[in-house]
Order: C-alpha cells, then structure tokens, then sequence
C-alpha cells in the first residue's frame, strides 16, 4: 500500500487548510485511514481516523475544527481543517491500517506534509 498526500502549508491563525491522501496497491486490504501529527520535539499523534465502515475518532483538541472523510470508491482521505491554531503546527502524515484502528505502529504511512498556522 502506498499513501500519497496533498496539501498542507501556511495558514493564518483562525484559518483553514485541507489534507488529502490517496492509497494505491492492494488497497482492499485497508481499514482504517486517517491522520498523525508530530509537532517538533513532540511524540506523534493521532489526529483523525476513520473505518471502512465510516465511524471516525478524533483527539479531543480538534473535536469541532477537524473533519475527517473519505471515499472508498477512491482510496482517498481528507481532512479538513478549521479555525486553526498555532498548536496545530506540525508535520501531518497519513496512516492506514489492516486493522480498525491507527496506532503509531500501524502499517502503512505517508511522506508527511508541513502544516504551519501563524500570522
């Protein structure tokens, strides 16, 4: 499985970016998809997964900003960013999983994208 995202870059605080990763090569094998983040000299964490079935979890602190989606027919997840804040600066990488669930040992990652939110 390969992961390719899109996206990503400077955003003022209180704006809006969008992620976007697609999976290629025996993608039937995917659950889960979603997004991590690893802000410098921070562990990475999750952000946003969702199944294949379409429930999706996200970290409390963008519960109500964030909007994770996706389109099986594609291979494809989004994540939509709102309101953002200077916190959410990081290098946002996408993940997918065999299983229904993410964890930083999941199989399947993406080559991360920078996302910086400052005025």
């Amino acid at each position: 499985v390969q992961l390719v995202e899109s996206g990503g870059g400077l955003a003022q605080p209180g704006g809006s970016l969008r992620l976007s990763c697609e999976a290629s090569d025996s993608t039937f094998m995917i659950n889960a998809m979603g997004w991590y983040r690893q802000a410098p000299g921070e562990q990475r964490e999750l952000v946003a997964a969702t199944t294949k079935s379409g429930s999706a979890t996200y970290a409390d602190s963008v519960k109500g900003r964030f909007t994770i989606s996706r389109d099986n027919t594609k291979n494809t997840v989004t994540l939509q960013m709102n309101n953002l804040k200077p916190e959410d600066t990081a290098v946002y990488y996408c993940a997918a999983d065999l299983e229904p669930w993410l964890t930083p040992r999941s199989a399947f990652w993406g080559q991360g994208t920078q996302v910086t939110v400052s005025s």
